[in-house]
């Protein structure tokens, strides 16, 4: 009897537990799998809908990008046979009152086929005698009385006995960019014309009073280096641009040189050939800056202001009754605090302007006009 009971009680606990197992099984396998993540957000209460930017961006390509860049040995080639080395002697005196011959050079290029040339008026100023070398090493001397040169710009022009020479295309410097190429190309430091490839750093500069340069300068990285003086800076068509005149020489400063506009030494370039000198209007005076320094020691009630230090007979200052110790403060309604600056008004004023002028003589304000007439020839 105990064992049917014990028989009963194990079959009913097999048919509970298969029964149980049946009911579990469906759920199991009907159960949906989960969907793997997406990689698009969506917006639910825990997420944020990303909105892209421009869904049919493509990079640029290479090809694209890259632009030819300019063949530097084609301009050099068609500029360098235009470009001569300059070399020149002076005559000084050393501390034991004995001449010495110095010896000195620059650069210059040719803008007339008989043989006409630019360069800086520093490169031959004072020079007893002076050397052209062409492109083909032929050496052709100057007659040093025929030199026409403008110290207050810097610019020269001298006449070799030549023809048939090649001369270069004056450019618009007015029409360069920042960043456009330029090539300087010159005798740097005597070792013959060579040439430095740099870009315009900064066009329309204005030196005034560093330079004394009235007229506007392009900023260049390209080299520029003892001997580059007067020779051209010129743009990717070979034309000249510029007239490389000088550079920043400090250990702290890299790759900043001037060349002079060629908008603006035309017009000298162009005096200097069919006259001789720059025609301009013409007080007659002679001037310094007054400083507290000038001031003291010619005991003047200003320390601001133009010094006249001398008055040539007969010229509009002398008419106008302008004396030797005058310090002019106002030249033509403008006020001048500088040598520079009071040269610079006359300049800009016309022939047979009449300009009124304010100075101090001793401790009184008095004022005058003056008639400005045309510049006399420069002495040689």
């Amino acid at each position: 009897m105990k064992i049917r009971r014990f028989i009963f009680t194990v079959v009913l606990a097999l048919l509970l537990l298969f029964t149980v197992g049946c009911d579990l099984i469906p759920e199991l396998a009907t159960e949906e799998p989960e969907e793997p993540p997406s990689s698009v957000e969506t917006e639910t209460e825990d997420t944020v809908v990303v909105t892209p930017i421009n869904p049919d961006w493509q990079s640029s390509s290479a090809k694209e990008q890259v632009a030819a860049l300019p063949s530097i040995a084609d301009v050099v080639a068609k500029v360098k046979p235009s470009v001569v080395a300059i070399s020149v002697q002076a005559t000084s005196v050393d501390i034991f009152n004995r001449s010495v011959i110095e010896e000195g050079g620059g650069s210059g290029w040719i803008v007339d086929s008989s043989g006409i040339i630019v360069t800086n008026a520093h490169v031959v100023n004072g020079a007893t005698a002076i050397t052209v070398t062409l492109n083909d090493h032929s050496v052709i001397p100057v007659d040093v009385s025929t030199v026409a040169m403008d110290l207050q710009t810097d610019l020269a022009v001298l006449k070799i006995d030549a023809d048939n020479l090649t001369p270069l295309t004056i450019g618009d410097s007015d029409s360069l960019r920042v960043g456009d190429w330029v090539v300087a190309i010159g005798n740097s430091l005597g070792y013959g014309v060579r040439a430095t490839l740099g870009i315009v750093s900064q066009n329309d500069v204005a030196i005034n009073e560093e330079l004394g340069q009235p007229l506007r300068l392009i900023e260049t990285d390209a080299a520029i280096n003892p001997g580059n003086s007067g020779g051209p800076l010129v743009n990717m068509a070979g034309e000249v641009i510029g007239i490389n005149e000088a550079k920043i020489q400090e250990v702290s400063v890299e790759g900043v040189g001037w060349a002079i506009a060629s908008t603006d030494a035309l017009p000298v370039i162009e005096n200097l050939i069919k006259v001789g000198y720059v025609v301009r209007s013409w007080l007659g005076v002679g001037t310094q800056t007054v400083n507290p320094t000038v001031a003291f020691w010619n005991r003047l009630e200003i320390e601001s202001g133009v010094l006249i230090t001398g008055v040539v007979a007969g010229s509009p200052a002398a008419v106008a009754g302008l004396q030797e110790g005058d310090v002019v403060v106002t030249f033509n309604g403008i006020d001048v605090i500088s040598q520079f600056e009071m040269v610079n008004e006359i300049h800009k004023a016309s022939i047979g302007d009449t300009v009124e002028v304010a100075y101090w003589r001793g401790g009184s304000l008095l004022t005058t006009t003056a008639t400005l007439v045309e510049s006399p020839p420069p002495a040689r």
